[in-house]
C-alpha cells in the first residue's frame, strides 16, 4: 500500500522496508559468526513494524528462532503460517499450557507451578515439552534468582515430561559503559547458574543472554544464541553504547501523512488546545491528519519537526488526538495533498526515531511501538 493506493482512506500510513530489515539481520549474523544463532525478536508486533511480515522475511533470511512476549503473540505467528521455533519470553498464563504444546511454542519458565502445569499437559499428550529457564541475574523482573538456581534445577528433575533445552538471562545495563562491572557480574552469575543446572543433570542446547547492546558491546555474553531486537529495526543510536565498529543499521519504518488544509494565521493569533502557540508573524499553517492516537506523541507539541517539500518544519500548538499543525510559512509552493514525513527520510533529510524520542523524552523503541493499529502498514521490498 503506497500513499497513492490510500485513495479512499485517511492519508496517514507507515512504510516498512523489509529489505532494510533483512540487511540489519545479516549485519548481526555476520558480526556474531556462524557458531551463534540469531533469534529474531518480534515481540510487540515487531516493535510496531508488523510481526507476521517481519517474521516471514527474517525466516527467508535463515532465522530459526523468533522471540515474542506472550503465547498470544506466538499463536498469531502460527496462524499466519510461521513454522520456525518460537520462544515466549513471558512464559504462559493459566490454561495455556496445552495450547503452547499444540502450537509448538517453547515457554520461558521461572516458577515451579508453571513447570508443573506444562509437565501435566505434556504427560497427557504423551510428549516431552521443551522449556527455557530464565535466570534473574540482576534485572529484577522475571526469572529464578541466580542464587536459587541450584535448588530450582534440582526440583525440575522431578518432572519427567519437560526438558530444559535452554537457559537465559537479560542484561540491565549492557548499553551503559559506566555499568560494565554490573554487566560482568550478571554474566558471572549466569555462568554459575548454568553450571548448577548442568551439575544436576540438565543438558540445555542453548545458552543465551545478549540483547542488542550486549551483542555488540559485550561479545563474551553471546553464548550460542543472541536475541537482537531494536537493531533489527534500525533503532540503535540510543540503544548501543558508542562503538568504533558498530554497523550502520538501516531504519526500517517511515511514517507519512498529507497536508489536508492550509490557512493563513495572523500575528497575535493562537493555535490549538490551550492556546500554547501564538503567531509572531503572518503565517501559513498546515493541518495534517496525524495525532497522538496514531502514536505521534503529545510531548512533541511545539517541539516536533517533520519534512515537507524538502524542508524541516516545526510542529506548532499542541498535538491533538487526530490532527497536528505545522508552520509551513517558509515552504515554497506548499499545497494541500503534499506528503509530510513524520518519521524517516525524504529529500535528503531525515527525522530518525531516536531524534523524536529525544525530543519526547523517551526511547526510540517506544516511538515505533507506539505507531497505532489505525495507521496501515505498507511493506516494501525489491520487486514488490
Amino acid at each position: 500500500m503506497s500513499g497513492f493506493e490510500l485513495e479512499g482512506h485517511r492519508p496517514t500510513w507507515a512504510e516498512v522496508n523489509l529489505d532494510a530489515l533483512a540487511a540489519n539481520y545479516r549485519a548481526v549474523r555476520e558480526r556474531v559468526g556462524a557458531g551463534v544463532k540469531v533469534m529474531g525478536v518480534v515481540k510487540a508486533d515487531a516493535y510496531g513494524h508488523g510481526a507476521v511480515e517481519c517474521a516471514r522475511r527474517l525466516a527467508a533470511e535463515g532465522a530459526e528462532w523468533f522471540g515474542v512476549a506472550s503465547p498470544e503473540e506466538a499463536f498469531t505467528l502460527r496462524r499466519a503460517g510461521v513454522n520456525q521455533n518460537i520462544l515466549s519470553f513471558g512464559g504462559f498464563w493459566d490454561g495455556q499450557a496445552g495450547e503452547c504444546l499444540r502450537q509448538r511454542v517453547v515457554p520461558v519458565v521461572y516458577r515451579l507451578d508453571m513447570a508443573e502445569a506444562l509437565d501435566a499437559a505434556a504427560g497427557e499428550a504423551g510428549v516431552v515439552a521443551d522449556i527455557h529457564v530464565k535466570i534473574d541475574t540482576g534485572m529484577g523482573r522475571l526469572g529464578v534468582r541466580y542464587d536459587e538456581a541450584a535448588e530450582f534445577a534440582s526440583k525440575l528433575r522431578e518432572f519427567k515430561n519437560i526438558r530444559v533445552d535452554g537457559l537465559m538471562t537479560h542484561f540491565a545495563a549492557a548499553d551503559e559503559p559506566r555499568r560494565d562491572c554490573f554487566t560482568e557480574e550478571q554474566l558471572r552469575h549466569f555462568r554459575e547458574a548454568v553450571a548448577a543446572f548442568r551439575e544436576r543433570g540438565h543438558a540445555p542446547t542453548y545458552e543465551h543472554a545478549a540483547n542488542s547492546a550486549a551483542t555488540f558491546a559485550h561479545p563474551e555474553t553471546r553464548g550460542n544464541m543472541v536475541r537482537p531486537g531494536g537493531v533489527l529495526y534500525g533503532l540503535w543510536r540510543d540503544v548501543l553504547p558508542p562503538l568504533a565498529d558498530a554497523p550502520e543499521f538501516r531504519p526500517v519504518m517511515s511514517v507519512r501523512t498529507r497536508v489536508t488544509l492550509l490557512k493563513r494565521v495572523h500575528a497575535g493569533e493562537t493555535l490549538g488546545y490551550g492556546c500554547t502557540f501564538e503567531a509572531a508573524r503572518e503565517m501559513t499553517v498546515a493541518t495534517v491528519t496525524i495525532g497522538y492516537a496514531d502514536g505521534y506523541a503529545r510531548a512533541l507539541s511545539n517541539r516536533g519537526r517533520v519534512i515537507v517539500r524538502g524542508r524541516l518544519v516545526p510542529v506548532v500548538g499542541r498535538v491533538s488526538m487526530d490532527l497536528t499543525l505545522l508552520d509551513v510559512t517558509d515552504v515554497p509552493g506548499v499545497e494541500t495533498g503534499d506528503v509530510v514525513t513524520v518519521l524517516g527520510e525524504d529529500g535528503g533529510l531525515s527525522v530518525p526515531a531516536e531524534d523524536i524520542a529525544r525530543t519526547a523524552g523517551t526511547l526510540s523503541y517506544e516511538i515505533t511501538c507506539g505507531v497505532s493499529a489505525r495507521v496501515p502498514r505498507s511493506y516494501l521490498a525489491a520487486g514488490s
